[in-house]
């Protein structure tokens, strides 16, 4: 058996017609075919097609092609290792493609030129040789040419992954033949059966020329013409479960790519059609557009999911096949099932207009909506905690949730009053916020520019487990008049559900309902990160590994965030023994699963063996907190706790590591080594100890003799926050209401033109400071 395999990649095979005939595309230009009976229904969202079992790659020829005449090498080579990836893991992987025509192109045109070289170099005596032109080269003749050599490179490709392949060549006459037809469709599973790779194309060298009038047509027929009807028409012979069709566009856009107002649309519904504006086809091959939609709609009803994306682009063309696999946002998706609701890029415009509206308020509308979610906090508290209790519920049954994230999804009436109250701060708060002017200046006569605060624009805010999060980065958004897209944990559903709720009624009493959207189909973080002409702002609000992964996955849309909370306290030589016990107990103790919390004690060496250290040792074990050793810790120990692993870890839960440290000095370093930029805190009764350690701290907050828990937007009277900024520009530390505007510069003049204030001109520059009044708005 193995023979027989090897013996089948590394031979081309035409197969025979009693087998099966070899298989050509536009030969069935004039065939209609029924539409077989549908295998199953086709998966009706994104995140199912890593179930697909069965996959059809085509490849179009501008896929294939790097230019009129040659292979693009490179891209093939990556679509062979996805492939091949895919088909190890299990799948069954075939392949429709094009190519042989310009591979046949390529070597023919080079066999001219040679041959016209030498005869020319004969006849003249000389070597300079005349200008040449080439003849026209007929499509056939190159076919014939190309198609061993274009099969040779897949099975050259393919053998590298100990893969193996075999080439089907079909015609026009092998679809009018039901027992062909038959025939065709047992040897495609055999291959697969075997675990061979087929590799499809038309015998090009012997079809006849393809009507171009000829195409799909209705619904329960098919006629053939180019690769993506073939592709479809084999995708549901064979049952595939989905269909890949690669072109040299990023999908399908509402009209033409590269039209003014043309927009990739992500996923197309059956009946859509009337909503697209086809453009002209692909500089190469015969099918444009408008074929692969109904090719891809066709299939689409025989039970196959289709995906059309870019398979040139050289950012994705490595990973393109795998990520679609992955149910990752490539390219436009066929989908049979719509959505009651709106789609994510929908609710993203709806919530920038409605945003706008927002915007354009008065101060006092802002904070009218800001109070009333504060009074449907406490009014609502009991759905809301019904809502709660039941998400809780869901989590400890799944078991699949730390007890830390389970503290972060908890609410209480407590917890609910507290936001209330900081909702009602941050409503006064927003009085001077948008359009506040900042500074004013007289460029020149009649001439005044003005610097003024105005709203970021559309921001994405996403969030694990504390549902307390949504209603504080809402007002936030009312208050800096920005829209606002949530995404939270399917961990917290029910509470955010009604949270959201509440919010939009808040949002109604002045018609602007939509600019706070809950973003809740089923599109994954990395997909929204992804939307960089809609978002302007990401938030994560979360682990730090969910934050990490958003920085890796926007993709030209900034972050503002931190990836870790692991914060500090030092005990100095100079510590008060009361404070220094009660800045570690509340640091640590308070809320252990905040990012706020104390993760690493660090201890001046002197207080080892002192009733100091030892009263902080008895405090932190009566509230049981697990300690971990640092290296220099444990070496003065005989018998030590556990060694920490690593001294970044952010434990999250009644867990910190202990360390020694030779002076404050040292303490800095460690911090500086170790630490991620959050908080850290020094505990002493010396003064100027206590001035240079906030002094060379480089954190978002340095505090002295006070609990790290202290790093919050509500205990710093702004009211509320979206979150901790570790980040060095724009906004750092608790991010309230001022870190979510920006500024636009607004000249008023009188008819002023830059011309007039040249040398020979008329005007003088004079940059006047012009004082603005307290509360100045534009």
């Amino acid at each position: 058996m193995f023979t027989r395999l090897v013996s089948c990649s590394r031979l081309p095979c035409r197969i025979q017609e009693r087998n099966v005939c070899p298989l050509s595309i536009r030969a069935f230009s004039q065939a209609n075919f029924s539409l077989p009976r549908p295998h199953g229904k086709s998966f009706a969202h994104r995140s199912e097609l890593k179930h697909a079992k069965r996959i059809v790659v085509k490849l179009g020829s501008a896929v294939v092609t790097r230019d009129e005449c040659g292979l693009a090498l490179g891209r093939l080579a990556s679509i062979v290792e996805q492939v091949a990836m895919l088909q190890n893991e299990g799948r069954e992987m075939m392949i429709v493609t094009s190519g042989a025509v310009a591979f046949g192109k390529q070597r023919l045109r080079h066999e001219i030129l040679l041959s016209q070289s030498v005869r020319q170099a004969l006849h003249s005596g000389q070597n300079q040789l005349k200008d040449m032109s080439l003849p026209v080269l007929e499509a056939r003749a190159c076919a014939a040419a190309g198609q061993s050599g274009l099969m040779a490179l897949y099975e050259a490709m393919f053998t590298q992954y100990s893969t193996c392949t075999a080439q089907i060549l079909v015609t026009n006459l092998d679809f009018h033949d039901e027992q062909k037809r038959l025939n065709l469709n047992s040897t495609l599973h055999e291959l697969l059966r075997m675990n061979i790779v087929p590799i499809i194309n038309t015998n090009d060298a012997v079809v006849a020329p393809p009507v171009p009038s000829s195409d799909l047509q209705g619904v329960d027929v098919i006629s053939i013409k180019d690769n993506d009807s073939l592709a479809a028409r084999l995708a549901v012979e064979m049952r595939a479960d989905l269909l890949i069709a690669l072109s040299d566009v990023e999908g399908l856009y509402n009209s033409p790519p590269g039209t003014d107002n043309a927009k990739l649309i992500d996923i197309f519904y059956p009946g859509d059609q009337q909503l697209i504006t086809y453009g002209t086809k692909s500089r190469v091959g015969l099918g444009g557009m408008e074929s692969k939609v109904q090719a891809a709609l066709w299939a689409l009803q025989g039970g196959t999911s289709v995906v059309i994306a870019n398979g040139t682009h050289p950012k994705v063309t490595g990973h393109v096949i795998t990520d679609i696999v992955e149910g990752k946002k490539l390219g436009t998706f066929f989908s049979e099932v719509k959505p009651s609701g709106p789609t994510v890029e929908q609710q993203t415009e709806m919530a920038r207009r409605a945003g706008r509206a927002l915007a354009s308020l008065h101060p006092e509308q802002r904070e009218e909506i800001i109070c009333c979610l504060a009074e449907l906090l406490t009014e609502k508290k009991d759905e809301i905690l019904s809502a709660n209790k039941k998400d809780m519920e869901l989590a400890k049954a799944s078991g699949r949730f730390s007890q830390p994230l389970i503290n972060r999804l908890s609410l209480s009436t407590a917890k609910l009053n507290s936001l209330a109250i900081g909702l009602r701060q941050l409503g006064v708060s927003s009085r001077d916020s948008v359009g506040r002017v900042l500074r004013r200046t007289r460029v020149a006569n009649n001439l005044e520019l003005e610097q003024i605060t105005v709203p970021i624009g559309v921001l994405l805010v996403i969030f694990e487990s504390r549902p307390d999060c949504l209603p504080q980065v809402s007002a936030l958004a009312i208050a800096s008049g920005n829209a606002l897209l949530l995404k939270g944990g399917k961990e917290a559903s029910h509470t955010n559900r009604i949270l959201h709720q509440l919010t939009q009624e808040a949002l109604s009493i002045h018609a602007v309902t939509d600019a706070v959207q809950l973003v809740s189909t089923r599109e994954e973080v990395e997909d929204l990160c992804r939307l960089d002409k809609m978002i302007d702002l990401i938030i994560p609000r979360g682990s730090s590994q969910l934050v990490r992964d958003i920085q890796r996955a926007a993709k030209g849309i900034p972050v503002l965030g931190h990836s870790e909370g692991v914060c500090h306290v030092y005990i100095d030589s100079d510590a008060s023994i009361d404070k220094a016990i009660n800045v570690v107990r509340d640091s640590k103790c308070d809320y252990p699963a905040a990012c706020n919390a104390m993760e690493t004690l660090l201890i001046h060496r002197d207080l080892l063996r002192t009733p100091i250290f030892d009263q902080i040792i008895d405090m932190l074990r009566a509230e049981h907190v697990k300690i971990h050793a640092g290296p220099r810790f444990a070496s003065y120990l005989t018998f030590s706790p556990s060694e920490v692993t690593s001294l970044r870890t952010e434990y999250g839960d009644l867990e910190c590591c202990i360390e020694v440290v030779d002076s404050m000095l040292d303490a800095v370093d460690h911090i500086h080594k170790y630490g991620s930029s959050h908080t850290d805190v020094i505990v002493t009764e010396n003064e100027e100890t206590a001035e240079h350690f906030l002094q060379q701290v480089d954190s978002a907050c340095v505090f002295w003799n006070s609990s790290s828990r202290f790093a919050d937007g509500y205990r710093f009277g702004l009211g509320a926050e979206v979150g901790i900024s570790t980040a060095r520009i724009h906004a750092r530390g608790p991010v309230g209401l001022e870190g979510l505007l920006t500024t636009k510069w607004v000249l008023r003049g009188e008819g002023h033109i830059v011309s007039d204030f040249s040398e020979q001109g008329s005007m003088k520059y004079l940059h006047e400071n012009i004082p603005v009044p307290q509360g100045g708005f534009s």
